[in-house]
Order: structure tokens, then sequence, then C-alpha cells
């Protein structure tokens, strides 16, 4: 029997291992379409992406079975557009863009939910722009499309939000102007005539714990497989690790899952993954939705791995080829995962990465653990790819255990170990937050 094609854009080698670890893998084969450098990296031309990946597809001599990604804009719209064009299973390019445009998902949602903040648009144009109608301080400032929070700026008063308008005026074409094609490929309502993707968000500041959901639509019915907990570091809102599952009360989990379930109804995916950021504040009890994205996290794909025995690619994957997407859950080797951020809050010049069979030798030392590296050697940490506005990612470690304490105890001897290999001394960071 011939294998199946899957075509992954923009796979990355990480990624492949976990794809690799999906049920009934040994029928599949992957292959990589655009890399993630040409996907991420500077002003993106879609026309040009959209070419490339023609090129190589029709080339491909064999069955186009599947087409899939698990990153944002530009990867994300890539594959309904080839989805039409080679007859793959694929969500609309209209559900990708509400979710993915900031504000468009913003009225969606409060068509629904009364879950989201207080949010209105910023006029760019306008030679002195202020602060939406009943939008107050403190608030968010951020492109209708960004990167990892890129162009993403908190404020708490006027000074600051005219600092943020002009850092995000002179960043936004990068990935605004790339996603104007996009939209231009759609029949917009009325509320969006005119809004284009090079606009600025505006929304209250919202508090509390932060929560991922992660599900799937098919047959018009939304499923919730997992929610995860999103921990800042201290006084920052830089993530220090994901967690999962939640430790969140079961009835706050149930009241994130209806809230998802009809935003996606609304949104009108099919057949597709999602993840869906949430902050829920036990002072008032309040749930809060951030942001929607139109793909599973692969940032989770080893965590999940760790708890049910494979990655959430499996539902991505299964979704794609008409298969069942359900699993076992907690057939995996720990009770819990998380993925840990280890960044400075500071920048600097990376003189010394660890090499592959460092990072091998520090993970067989200590069991359950993974360890991806962020810079490159000579390269300031600040200009590798999809950093935050406020910190910079020297390592990603994921780690699997059966309790938190065993977590951060892996977490931190990854960190000792790591540090032996690079010059410097970063801000002190408390783990145990």
């Amino acid at each position: 029997m011939s294998r199946k094609n899957i075509f992954v854009v923009g796979m990355d080698e990480g990624n492949l291992r976990e794809l690799q670890a999906v049920p009934d893998a040994a029928e599949y084969a992957f292959h990589g379409l655009l890399t993630p450098s040409e996907l991420q990296e500077g002003e993106v031309s879609v026309p040009e992406l959209l070419e490339k990946a023609h090129g190589i597809l029709d080339a491909f001599d064999g069955s186009i079975d599947a087409i899939v990604t698990y990153w944002d804009f530009p990867a994300s719209t890539l594959v309904p557009i080839l989805g039409e064009r080679y007859g793959t299973r694929h969500t609309s390019l209209e559900s990708v863009v509400k979710c993915e445009h900031k504000y468009w998902s913003r009225l969606e949602q409060q068509k629904v939910i009364d879950e989201h903040p207080r949010f209105g648009r910023v006029d760019l144009t306008a030679e002195h722009p202020e602060p939406p109608d009943g939008v107050r301080f403190p608030m968010w400032l951020k492109p209708a499309l960004s990167y990892s929070s890129e162009l993403a700026y908190g404020v708490k008063n006027e000074a600051e939000f005219q600092e943020a308008v002009e850092k995000i005026r002179q960043g936004i074409s990068r990935v605004g102007r790339p996603f104007e094609y996009i939209m231009e490929q759609l029949e917009l309502p009325p509320e969006m005539s005119g809004v284009g993707g090079q606009v600025c968000l505006a929304e209250e500041a919202i508090h509390g714990i932060q929560v991922a959901v992660e599900g799937y639509v098919l047959n018009g019915e939304v499923t919730v497989y997992g929610t995860l907990d999103s921990i800042n570091y201290p006084d920052s809102s830089s993530f220090l690790r994901h967690q999962y599952p939640s430790t969140l009360p079961p009835e706050v989990v149930q009241r994130l899952r209806v809230a998802s379930e009809r935003v996606m109804r609304q949104i009108g995916m099919e057949a597709a993954t999602f993840s869906i950021e949430y902050f829920y504040d036990p002072h008032t009890d309040r749930i809060n939705l951030l942001e929607i994205n139109p793909r599973h996290s692969q940032s989770h794909a080893k965590m999940f791995h760790y708890v049910h025995g494979e990655p959430n690619h499996h539902v991505m994957v299964a979704l794609a080829l008409g298969k069942d997407p359900r699993w076992t859950p907690g057939a995996g080797e720990y009770r819990m995962a998380a993925k840990w951020y280890y960044r400075w809050f500071t920048d600097a010049v990376v003189k010394n990465v660890p090499t592959p069979a460092e990072i091998e030798h520090i993970e067989q030392e200590i069991p359950g653990v993974q360890i991806e590296m962020v810079p490159e050697e000579g390269r300031n940490l600040s200009e590798s790819p999809q950093q935050d506005s406020y910190s910079c990612e020297l390592a990603h470690i994921i780690t699997g255990a059966d309790s938190v304490a065993e977590m951060t105890e892996k977490y931190d001897r990854c960190v000792a170990a790591l540090n032996e290999h690079f010059e410097g001394t970063p801000p002190p960071a408390d783990t145990a937050a």
C-alpha cells in the first residue's frame, strides 16, 4: 500500500520528529513545503510564496493527499488557498482570516460572547491618533496581525500611547502589507469595508491567569481536547512556561469550553484545529478572550506527547485525511508537562551556542526533557525571529513530570547546564512563579 503524501507548510526538524510520532505515521510521507525562514523572516510576499509552492507541488510525482500547517500567517492562509487548487481538505480562507485579523475577530466574538475586553481601532494615518472612545488606560496596542506579540505594547497613559503608535507605524507594513493581499481575495462584510490589514487595535488591559484552549471543528461540531495554563515571568507579559493540563477549577474549564464552542461556530471553521488564548481573573471570576489562532499550537506538541502518548499534531493530520481525530487521554509517560521559555530581559551578542551533541548530552542526563535553542552564534539575541517586545528567548525547554516541583527541578537543571555555554549573566528570574 502506498503511503499518504502530507505536505507541511513550514515543516521544521523538531516538529517532524513529533509528526512521526502520530498514530499510523508509518503510513504517511511528510514533505516540507516552504521553510520557516521563508515564511517568517523579513517582509514576505504571498504571491511569491504561492508561486514557489505551486512549483514544488506541480513537480511532485505522486498524489497530494493533504496540505497542513501548525504556523500562523502566512502559512495558515496558504493552506486553504493551496487546498482549493489541489483538492485537499481545508477550512475556508475567510474563517482563517476571521481568526487572525484581530479587529475582525473581535467583531465576530462580540456577536456571540461577552467574554472579551473593550476594544476599538486606532487611526494610524491621523496626525495625532487618539485612543478609541470607551477604551480606557491601561491598554494594549497591537497591529491587526503580528507574530508572537511583535509590535504589541502595553501603555498606561497618553505619552506611552503615542510612543507605541509611532513604533507600530514604523513596523506594521512587514506583516500588514502581505496580509492585505490575502484580504483582497475575500468578499468582506460592510463592517470591514476599508479596514485593511495595516490597522492598529486598542484593547483594555486584561488580567489574571492566562490559559489556552485547544480543539477542532468537524461537521460543524466543536470539540475541545485540552486546556493549558500559560504562566508569565513575575511582573512581565512574557511567557515563563505553558503547563498541561490546566490547574483551574473544573467549572472554569467548562466555561472556557462553552465560550470556545460559541466563538468557533460563529467563525465558521470546518475540519480544522484551533487554539484560543484567554485570561481568567480569580478575583472577579471573569473570563476574557485574548486571541484566536486558526491552528493548533506546535509549542504544545511535545507536552501532549508526554501526557497522552502522542502529539496534538495527530488531530491536524487526522482531520486533513478525513480520519477520526479522537485520542485516548492520559496514555503518556507523565501526568503533566510544561514548555519553558528561557529568556534574558536584555540584549546580548551570542558568542557560544551549545552544539547538538552537547544538547543531546543534557537531555540524556535529565530524562523527560527536550531542549530547542533559539539564537544563532554571532548575532544579537534581539535579531532572532519572533522575539516579543520586552525580552529575548535563548531556549525552549520542554519537561515531562508527575508534579510541578519535579518539572521545575528539571528546568532549573537544564538552565544551569546551558549557562555554562553562554557568556554574560542574565538577570535573575523567579522560576517558581
